[in-house]
């Protein structure tokens, strides 16, 4: 990484290398500067006069923020991830590539209006648009999955299951995945015509300038040490600068993908006197297998893992479409997840079933953790000050029998009243090993260990899973918020094992 050093302390009075701070937007480079470290992209840009990206609730949840980054691809150099502007501080993205809506289209002739991106064109001519507020967020969306490479028409698109063609209600005969727009929010239009509009663009043509700049790098990550006003952001270059800094300024706030800090800064209004980033750390952004485990960086995106991995680990492919909407999940990391120690977050409860262990790093070394001792109170661990997760292990091989079930108010991008993950193996029908990962039911994420026990060595038949299934019931200290009774949440522990076994058993016998 090159490094830039940006030093301030108040608007207008500014180093001269603060200049070198600088984000591309739409083929133009804008100097960082003044910007506050917590400002985030969305009032950067909307300061730059590009206003057809909006705020809508300020946490990620309605996508009318979005726009487009160029970041490292799984299957070409570079793809276009679509991203919730509103979370992410501008200084994290110094030296980074930007489009938002208005730089999709293209420039016309002297004189000529622009020449509507495709995406673009058929949100109007198919009524996908009606007061436009959420619009240009649902387009730069809708754009990410245009460029995505893999995206293929079905052979079998005439006809569908869905008006047009298409392989189920949630692909479109273009190969259009409509999780790509699932945090995307609309009030106005019912969403028919906006996925009419997703399940009729086309592919890009030879001669798409974004299209092909997906063939060249994206641009390299930078080092920044960005100062103004008495607050700073620092994104070292090298893992060993990060825990070296984090030793000087235990204080410090480490972000990755900033889908939580994000939040607290737009909705409690907190402020840090350091923000450390260690999301383009080379260290934590690993996929490795070896013979017995998968080691998974902590500061991958949730996407990124998804993708490579491609269904090798049953049981996390079930989780990430479940977990939150594809606007964070292309931010969101596993790192970030544990690291806020939330007894309601999505990952916990499959690492644990999977039995996963944690890579904790700092200035004098490194530690491995298992998952089931990481957790030691309400959004407390064993991690240190200094420490940083680097990455997650997964051991192998991996149990055949797995499941996660969230119960939630919506089916996706909703918080989870409970969340339940299996991971078991059945030989010659008696249950060898189970583990069970539970959120939503402690104060931390927790395994189900006497469930576990009622189960192992006992048949996989219904008299070993309910007695087991009154076992799990009992299992936590649920209480009673918002969300779900302590009775409900104790009622559906018992319902999933007993919606597990009514799956296997179906399975079995077809």
């Amino acid at each position: 990484m090159a490094t830039r050093k940006v030093t301030s302390t108040a608007p207008g009075d500014e180093d001269v290398s603060c200049a070198a701070a600088r984000l591309t937007v739409n083929g133009e480079e804008l100097p960082i500067s003044p910007a506050s470290p917590h400002t985030t992209v969305l009032d950067f840009l909307r300061e730059h006069g590009l206003t057809g990206t909006k705020e809508g609730c300020a946490e990620g949840e309605c996508g009318a923020c979005s726009v487009l980054v160029a970041r490292p691809g799984v299957d070409t150099p570079t793809d276009w991830v679509a991203v919730n502007a509103c979370l992410v501080p501008v200084a994290a993205l110094d030296g980074q590539e930007v489009v938002t809506s208005e730089g999709l289209a293209t420039a016309g002739e002297a004189g000529m209006p622009p020449t509507l991106h495709p995406v673009q064109r058929e949100m109007a001519v198919r009524g996908g648009s009606q007061c436009g507020y959420c619009t240009p967020g649902f387009i730069c969306s809708m754009a990410a999955e245009y460029y995505r490479p893999g995206r293929c028409a079905h052979a079998d698109s005439e006809p569908g299951p869905v008006p047009g063609g298409g392989a189920d209600p949630e692909h479109g005969p273009n190969g259009f995945d409509l999780h790509a727009l699932s945090g995307n929010l609309c009030r106005c239009t019912g969403y028919r015509p906006i996925r009419d509009a997703a399940f009729a663009v086309g592919t890009p043509t030879d001669d798409d300038p974004l299209a092909r700049r997906r063939r060249q790098a994206p641009p390299e990550a930078v080092a920044t040490e960005y100062a103004q006003g008495g607050s700073a952001f620092l994104r070292p270059s090298t893992l060993a600068g990060a825990v070296r800094l984090l030793r000087e300024r235990p204080d410090a706030v480490v972000v990755a993908g900033s889908t939580d800090w994000g939040v607290e800064v737009n909705i409690r209004s907190r402020r840090a006197d350091c923000v450390v980033a260690v999301d383009r750390l080379p260290e934590l952004r690993q996929l490795r297998t070896a013979s017995d485990h998968i080691e998974i960086g902590a500061a991958l995106t949730l996407t990124e893992i998804e993708r490579r991995l491609d269904g090798d680990v049953p049981l996390l492919a079930e989780l990430f479409p479940q977990f939150a909407s594809r606007l964070i999940r292309n931010s969101a990391t596993l790192g970030g997840n544990l690291g806020t120690g939330s007894p309601i977050a999505d990952s916990p409860p499959v690492l644990l079933a999977l039995e996963a262990s944690v890579v904790l790093a700092d200035a004098d070394g490194e530690r491995e953790v298992s998952l089931a001792d990481y957790f030691t109170g309400y959004r407390q661990s064993v991690r240190r000050p200094g420490e940083l997760i680097r990455a997650v292990r997964v051991p192998l091989p991996l149990s055949p029998v797995t499941a996660f079930h969230k119960i939630a108010k919506r089916r996706f991008d909703d918080i989870s009243s409970v969340a339940v993950a299996f991971a078991l193996d059945i030989e010659d029908g008696i249950v060898r090993t189970a583990r069970i990962g539970l959120g939503g039911v402690a104060a931390t994420p927790v395994r189900a260990l006497a469930t576990e026990a009622a189960l192992e060595g006992r048949p996989w038949a219904t008299e070993t899973v309910e007695a087991a299934a009154r076992v799990l019931r009992a299992q936590g200290t649920p209480m009673n918020d918002h969300r779900a009774t302590a009775g409900y949440r104790s009622a559906m522990l018992g319902q999933s094992l007993l919606k597990l076994y009514a799956h296997t058993t179906e399975a079995v016998s077809s």
